[in-house]
C-alpha cells in the first residue's frame, strides 16, 4: 500500500511539474548577452581561473567565461543543451569541458574559482537542493565566488513542483558562509523568453567564499 501511495505521489508531481520546451528556450535566448551576475563576478578576479557553469543551457554565460580565458566545465542534464553549446562558434574551445548529469547525481571537482548558476538552481528538487548547495560551497576554494539566481517566495512558479523558492531571510541564511558582494531582489510582472505571462521574484547573487 505504501508503494502504491508513493507511486501516486510521483505521478501527481509529474503532472504539476512545469512543462518546459528547452530547445525553444535555447533558441529564444541564444543571442542574449551574459548575465549581470556573471559579469560582476568575473570583474572581481585579477586573472582567469577555473569555472563551473551549472545548468549551462545553450551557453550564453559559458561563452563569455571562455572569452575571458577561463577554463570551464559546463554542466547540464539536457543533452540538447550541450549539443547547442558545442555547435556554437566559441573562443578558447580547448578550455571547455562538458558534462551531462542532473543535479541529484552531480559531483563537483575542487577547488575551483567560480561557480555560475544562472536561473538553474530553482529546478533542483527540494530534497536534493541542500546537498547541492553544500557541494557548491565545498567545491569553491577560499576566496572563490558563487554567482547566480534563486527564486523568491512570491514568484508565480512557486506552486509548481520541482521549483525551489526562498524568502530573503532564507537566502541570507544560505549565504552565511560567504561575503555577499551582490544581493539584488527583483520583483515585477513580466514574460518568460517564450512569451508566457509570469510574475518574477528573483534574487541576483554574487558571493565570495570566506
Amino acid at each position: 500500500m505504501m508503494k502504491d501511495e508513493q507511486h501516486k505521489d510521483k505521478q501527481q508531481m509529474a503532472k504539476l511539474a512545469p512543462k518546459r520546451d528547452w530547445q525553444a528556450y535555447y533558441n529564444a535566448v541564444v543571442n542574449r548577452p551574459p548575465r549581470k551576475t556573471l559579469l560582476t563576478a568575473l570583474d572581481t578576479f585579477e586573472k582567469p581561473g577555473i569555472a563551473i557553469d551549472l545548468g549551462c543551457g545553450e551557453g550564453r554565460d559559458t561563452v563569455e567565461i571562455l572569452r575571458q580565458n577561463w577554463a570551464v566545465l559546463a554542466i547540464d542534464q539536457n543533452p540538447d543543451a550541450i549539443a547547442s553549446l558545442r555547435a556554437r562558434s566559441i573562443d578558447n574551445i580547448d578550455r571547455l569541458a562538458t558534462q551531462i548529469v542532473n543535479f541529484e547525481k552531480l559531483e563537483l571537482p575542487k577547488p575551483v574559482d567560480l561557480i555560475n548558476a544562472s536561473f538553474s538552481l530553482p529546478f533542483c528538487s527540494t530534497e536534493a537542493f541542500p546537498n547541492l548547495w553544500f557541494k557548491i560551497l565545498n567545491s569553491l576554494g577560499t576566496g572563490g565566488r558563487f554567482c547566480g539566481h534563486l527564486f523568491g517566495e512570491r514568484d508565480s512558479w512557486r506552486d509548481r513542483k520541482l521549483i525551489n523558492c526562498f524568502t530573503r531571510s532564507q537566502v541570507e541564511s544560505l549565504l552565511k558562509p560567504y561575503a555577499i558582494e551582490m544581493l539584488e531582489e527583483e520583483e515585477h510582472p513580466g514574460k518568460t523568453p517564450l512569451g508566457e505571462d509570469r510574475y518574477w521574484h528573483i534574487f541576483h547573487i554574487v558571493a565570495r567564499k570566506k
